[in-house]
C-alpha cells in the first residue's frame, strides 16, 4: 500500500498510485497482518464497490492496509449508533433519523451563523496581524464552532471539544493517547446527552434526545458527527488556502469569478483528497473488473488515486478550478456517502471567498517547502500555515 507522498509535491498522492492504476485499477494487496485482499485505484472501480451492498462496512470484518497499531488491532463490532461501520438494516435506521435533521431551515440558519463566525475570525486576524498561523486561527475554529452549533455544545466548552477531537485523530501520540482523548470526548458527549434529555434544545442532539434512541446511541452519533464534520473540514480549509496561495493563477479564478465558487470547491475536494483510504469487505464472492473477489476479502479503496484517474478527469494532476469535477469521491458514494457534505461545502466556500476578499494581499510567510504537513493523522493537511498580508 503506497503511503509516502512525493517530496516537494504536498498536494499529490503517492506517485506509485499512478503506475498501479495504469497497470490495473484492481489488484491484489498483501495486508500487514498477512491477509491477501485487494487495492482499488480506478475511479469507476472504487465507485462500484462503494455502491455494491455485497461489500460490507463492518469494522470487525475488515483488515487495515497501513502498517502500525491499527493493522494489529482487531476491531470489535461497531457499538450502537456508530452507523458508518454498520450495514443495513441498522445503518438505514440511523441514517433515516439523521437525514431528517439536516433540513433546509436548519441549513439556512447554520449558513447565517457560519457567515457571522467567519466574519468574527477575520476580525480577529485583522487585529492580530499582519502575520498569523491561518490553520490555528482560522481553519480550525470555523468548523469547530459550526459543530458546536450543529450539536448544541455550549460555547464555553468549545476549546475542550476541539482539543479532544483533534487528539483522537493524531497518530503521532500513539494509540493510548488517542484512546484517552476519545474516552474524554465520549464522557463529555454522554453528559451533554443527559442535559439534552432534561431540557431539549433546537439542535441535532436536542431533537434526537426526544426520539427512542438510547443514551449510548446518542453519544456515539454525536461522536460520529463530530469526527466526520470537524477535523475533515478544518484540514480542507487549511490545505485549500495553501494550494491556492501556491497556484496564483487559480486563486485569480476564485477571486475574479466568485459565482463559480461551487465548482471550485468540487475541484479542490477532488485535487486534495484529504482522506487516504476507505475499506470494504466482500460478504460473498464478487466478480469485479474480471477478478474474483472471494467472500471475506478486504478491498482498500484509494479515493486519492480514484480522484486523479485520467479516465475520469483529463490532466488530473493539474488544479483547474474551471474543471467540472462532479463525481469526486472525497465524500464517498452510495448509502454511506457523507451526511454533512452540503454543510462542509458551504463552510469551505464561505471560508475561502471571505478570506481572500478581506485580505487580497494574503501570502505565505515562509517558503512553501517549509510549511509542515500533517502526515501522522487520519486526515491529511497542514500542521500550521504561516501567512502574512
Amino acid at each position: 500500500m503506497p503511503i509516502e507522498r512525493p517530496e516537494g509535491c504536498p498536494f499529490d498522492p503517492p506517485a506509485e498510485f499512478a503506475q498501479l492504476r495504469a497497470q490495473a485499477p484492481l489488484r491484489p494487496l498483501r495486508y500487514p497482518d498477512g491477509h491477501l485482499g485487494w487495492l482499488a485505484t480506478g475511479h469507476r472501480t472504487v465507485r462500484e464497490v462503494l455502491a455494491d451492498p455485497r461489500f460490507s462496512s463492518r469494522a470487525e470484518l475488515a483488515h487495515w492496509p497501513i502498517p502500525g497499531p491499527a493493522a494489529e488491532y482487531q476491531a470489535p463490532p461497531a457499538p450502537p449508533g456508530m452507523f458508518v461501520r454498520q450495514d443495513a438494516p441498522e445503518h438505514t435506521r440511523y441514517r433515516r433519523l439523521l437525514i431528517g435533521k439536516f433540513t433546509t431551515r436548519r441549513m439556512r440558519r447554520l449558513t447565517n451563523r457560519l457567515e457571522q463566525i467567519t466574519a468574527e475570525r477575520l476580525d480577529a486576524l485583522a487585529q492580530k496581524g499582519p502575520t498569523a498561523d491561518l490553520f490555528q486561527e482560522y481553519a480550525l475554529p470555523i468548523p469547530a464552532q459550526m459543530m458546536c452549533e450543529l450539536l448544541g455544545v455550549p460555547y464555553a466548552d468549545r476549546e475542550f471539544f476541539e482539543r479532544q477531537a483533534i487528539a483522537t485523530n493524531d497518530n503521532s501520540q500513539g494509540p493510548e493517547a488517542q484512546f484517552a482523548a476519545y474516552a474524554e470526548l465520549q464522557r463529555f458527549l454522554g453528559e451533554l446527552v443527559l442535559a439534552k434529555r432534561a431540557e431539549p434544545t433546537d439542535d441535532v442532539l436536542g431533537e434526537l434526545a426526544e426520539s427512542d434512541l438510547t443514551d449510548e446511541e446518542l453519544t456515539n452519533i454525536g461522536s460520529l458527527l463530530l469526527g466526520a464534520g470537524f477535523d475533515t473540514t478544518a484540514n480542507m480549509i487549511g490545505l485549500s488556502v495553501f494550494a491556492l496561495l501556491t497556484h496564483p493563477d487559480q486563486l485569480a479564478v476564485l477571486r475574479d469569478e466568485p459565482e463559480a465558487a461551487d465548482g471550485a470547491v468540487e475541484e479542490l475536494l477532488r485535487y486534495l483528497s484529504i482522506t487516504d483510504t476507505n475499506i470494504r469487505t466482500a460478504l460473498e464472492d464478487v466478480e469485479l473488473d474480471g477478478q474474483l473477489i472471494k467472500a471475506g476479502a478486504t478491498v482498500t479503496l484509494a479515493a486519492q488515486a480514484a480522484n486523479r484517474d485520467p479516465e475520469k478527469y483529463p490532466d488530473p494532476d493539474t488544479l483547474d478550478l474551471r474543471r467540472p469535477a462532479t463525481g469526486q469521491l472525497t465524500f464517498g458514494h452510495g448509502i454511506h456517502q457523507c451526511l454533512g457534505q452540503h454543510l462542509a461545502r458551504v463552510e469551505i466556500k464561505v471560508a475561502l471567498l471571505e478570506l481572500f476578499a478581506r485580505f487580497p494581499g494574503l501570502r505565505l510567510a515562509v517558503p512553501a517547502e517549509e510549511v509542515p504537513m500533517r502526515t501522522d493523522s487520519d486526515f491529511y493537511g497542514v500542521k500550521s500555515l504561516p501567512v502574512t498580508w
